[in-house]
């Protein structure tokens, strides 16, 4: 068990610093069995009855069913409690469903991953492969066109453009739909570039994968690579917002160099990068330099104290490192040294435990991309 020692960098308002040393010797745990071990812990400490509805891919119901649709795809044989991983998927959609009429819809405001209607919609026309229900997602695009429509990844359009990539994929043999989808995707991509500069949420500008410019960047050029040239001059100004330390500011412009996770600094950035770099030939180089600088940031100031997530913890740091790196952050995130961490008073909870984006289900796809050896990609941001 590692011994969590408080890092003196970080002054922090609680009485809990915001990471600690990354100062034991590197180690890994055997992925599969922890894989198991956190699909066996989500079950059972937040079986689908037991999850508030709300949250879209992003936490809730719909996010853990999202989880267990991925992993079905990559284990089709597992089982958990004697049933595949699509049952346990449709079970949790379920619990969703039944709350159907408490969801709003999309809003010009909250029209990202975590719209509940959108996301079951997405998942509804991948799983049967219904073409209609891609009709009523692609109708959704009205809703974007409005001016003050948000652009980011969680509650704007740049959310909307990964649902569509996921049901996308799912109708590469139906030509009508799939041009639909991309008529669609077109739309909001267009409305996304002529927003003003700098995209804003709730007044700010935003740098960060989550909120802010390189979310936003990252969802338009995997959903349509072709729009890179328009968008090199921007990422190039990203780049330039690094840090001497190797992270990145929440927001322009730049305040002090503090958070160290996904959502916002080096984890996201360097995530994003890495899975678009391919499509900006002509800063491949500057990229890979700052993808570097970066990741020596988030060895020394990723392992954080905030409960092991995606968004926000040491499982999303892990995601931004390469493989030695990757699996030593990993042993961080089993329930045993969770428990440790707790017991040593080095730990703040999660408020969604339950969910893909903040808490169990998210450790649980960091664990099946090791055991997989796949690419290092957050589920519902980057892996399509």
């Amino acid at each position: 068990m590692a011994e969590h020692s408080a890092a003196p960098a970080q002054p922090s308002s609680s009485s809990i610093p915001r990471y600690f040393r990354n100062d034991a010797e590197p180690s890994r745990r055997d992925p599969h069995k922890q894989l198991m071990a956190s699909l066996n812990r989500l079950i059972t400490d937040y079986p689908p009855h037991l999850i508030p509805p709300g949250g879209g891919l992003y936490y809730g119901p719909i996010s853990v069913a999202y989880l267990f649709h991925a992993l079905h795809k990559l284990y089709p044989d597992l089982t958990l409690d004697g049933y595949p991983m699509n049952t346990w998927s449709a079970a949790y959609i379920e619990q969703a469903q039944s709350h159907i009429k408490e969801f709003k819809g999309p809003s010009p405001s909250r029209c990202g991953v975590s719209d509940d209607i959108m996301s079951l919609l997405a998942l509804y026309a991948v799983t049967a492969k219904d073409t209609d229900t891609v009709k009523e997602l692609c109708d959704f695009a009205t809703v974007t066109i409005e001016e003050d429509a948000s652009n980011e990844w969680l509650y704007g359009r740049a959310g909307y453009l990964y649902l569509l990539r996921l049901v996308r994929g799912a109708f590469a043999d139906d030509k009508k739909t799939l041009e639909l989808i991309e008529d669609t995707a077109d739309e909001v991509i267009g409305n996304i570039m002529d927003s003003p500069r700098p995209w804003k949420w709730k007044g700010k500008a935003y740098v960060g994968s989550v909120h802010g410019a390189i979310g936003i960047i990252t969802q338009i050029v995997l959903t349509d690579p072709s729009c890179a040239p328009k968008l090199e001059a921007e990422l190039a100004a990203i780049l330039s917002y690094q840090y001497d330390s190797g992270n990145f500011p929440s927001s322009l412009p730049p305040g002090r160099d503090r958070l160290v996770q996904f959502c916002h600094g080096a984890p996201g950035v360097v995530a994003s990068l890495i899975s678009i770099q391919q499509y900006f030939p002509q800063l491949q180089d500057r990229i890979s330099r700052i993808v570097e600088k970066g990741r020596e940031c988030i060895k020394e100031r990723g392992l954080l104290t905030k409960e092991p997530c995606l968004c926000h913890g040491i499982t999303g740091n892990a995601l931004a490192l390469e493989d030695k790196d990757f699996e030593h952050f990993l042993t961080y995130t089993t329930g045993h040294e969770i428990r440790s961490m707790e017991k040593d008073g080095m730990l703040v909870k999660s408020d969604d435990p339950s969910s893909l984006w903040c808490g169990e289900a998210g450790r649980a796809w960091a664990w099946a991309i090791a055991d997989k050896g796949l690419e290092k990609r957050f589920l519902g941001y980057n892996d399509i």
